[in-house]
């Protein structure tokens, strides 16, 4: 069973990086952030439930917590610049440029 937590742990972690290269919308960037995140919770998971304590499991719950502050800080960000730029592609957002 642990092979293949483990195995969709690193399943979803590769499409986060896929994710992470090839998307342009901001958004998607945010959502293959997320499935990272997730893979490495499932990690955290994975090694308490083996190991038999419960240190992971907090650090899972850190990484949920983290998980929820970012996808509201990049959502806040992410508005900002569409009522900005009126555009979510990250290339084409320019603004931050000196």
């Amino acid at each position: 069973m642990t092979i293949i937590l483990l195995r969709l742990s690193a399943a979803l972690f590769s499409l986060g990086v896929y994710g992470i290269l090839t998307r342009r919308n901001a958004i998607g960037l945010l959502l293959a952030v997320e499935l990272m995140l997730n893979a490495a919770a499932l990690n955290f998971v994975l090694l308490s439930r083996t190991s038999g304590q419960a240190h992971a499991q907090i650090f899972a719950l850190f990484i949920i917590a983290l998980a929820a502050c970012e996808a509201v800080v990049g959502l806040a960000i992410i508005l900002s610049l569409f009522r900005c730029a009126k555009t979510v592609l990250a290339d084409q957002v320019n603004l931050l440029k000196g």
